[in-house]
């Protein structure tokens, strides 16, 4: 086979790789299953080491994983005080390409966010997260590479990769999927609009929503977790 030929198929193998360690929801697997990943999913792909290894780097590249040397693959732990911060520099991005868009949207652009938006809304009605998550991230993926800024779409989806760590189990809340459509579906109709501060607001409104919602998330995690070690009983000194 031709070296372009083999290069290219690397090229594809390690694409579908990156996509399929993402959408596996990558931070929430264990520690100790990482150390073996490299090889489980060589196998399960049926491809080489090597485009699972380009893939592990291009996670971390994302600010997913950090990778050591001689030691392996770690998820990257990120605190509540960065993931403030990092959701206030996303509220500003979206703010932004939600005025550029809504100046600039086609009726074919408008037709695939809207679309997106009813795939949502019957992942909602079955409350099945699983299908929501990605769907989700194509949302606000689509609608910022609508602004057509590659600069702000690369910054844009290093910030979302880094806040995956937090984002998905906000939505895993109890009632958020119906709340979080309708968030989606109101900003497709502001942009609809022509109303670019209209469009802006609903887009700050919903990341600072869903930062408010990871607070909720956060402080729900620590009291159980804290009522947890209540009933541990103290090892008695010798």
């Amino acid at each position: 086979m031709p070296q372009s030929a083999l290069n290219s198929s690397s090229g594809r193998q390690s694409t579908a790789t990156i996509a399929l360690l993402q959408s596996s929801s990558l931070p929430m697997l264990v520690q100790k299953e990482l150390e073996r990943m490299i090889l489980a999913v060589a196998e399960l792909l049926g491809v080489s080491r090597g485009p699972v290894r380009e893939a592990f780097r291009a996670l971390e590249e994302s600010g997913l994983v950090r990778l050591e040397k001689n030691r392996g693959v770690f998820v990257r732990q990120i605190g509540v005080a960065e993931a403030d911060e990092l959701y206030e520099v996303r509220a500003a991005l979206d703010e932004w390409a939600g005025r550029r868009v809504a100046q600039s949207a086609t009726p074919e652009q408008l037709k695939q966010l809207r679309a997106i938006c009813e795939r949502m809304d019957r992942a909602a009605v079955k409350d099945d997260i699983d299908a929501y998550w990605p769907l989700n991230l194509e949302f606000h993926d689509r609608l910022v590479a609508f602004a057509g800024n590659s600069k702000l779409l690369a910054t844009y989806r290093r910030l979302v990769n880094e806040l995956s760590l937090f984002r998905r189990q906000t939505l895993a809340l109890g009632g958020m999927l119906p709340i979080s459509t309708r968030e989606h579906c109101d900003i497709v109709e502001k942009i609809a609009s022509g109303n670019a501060a209209a469009a802006g607001k609903a887009l700050h409104d919903h990341v600072m929503a869903s930062h408010e919602r990871m607070h909720r998330t956060h402080a729900g995690a620590s009291a159980k977790l804290a009522r947890r070690l209540a009933v541990i009983p103290a090892r008695k000194s010798r």
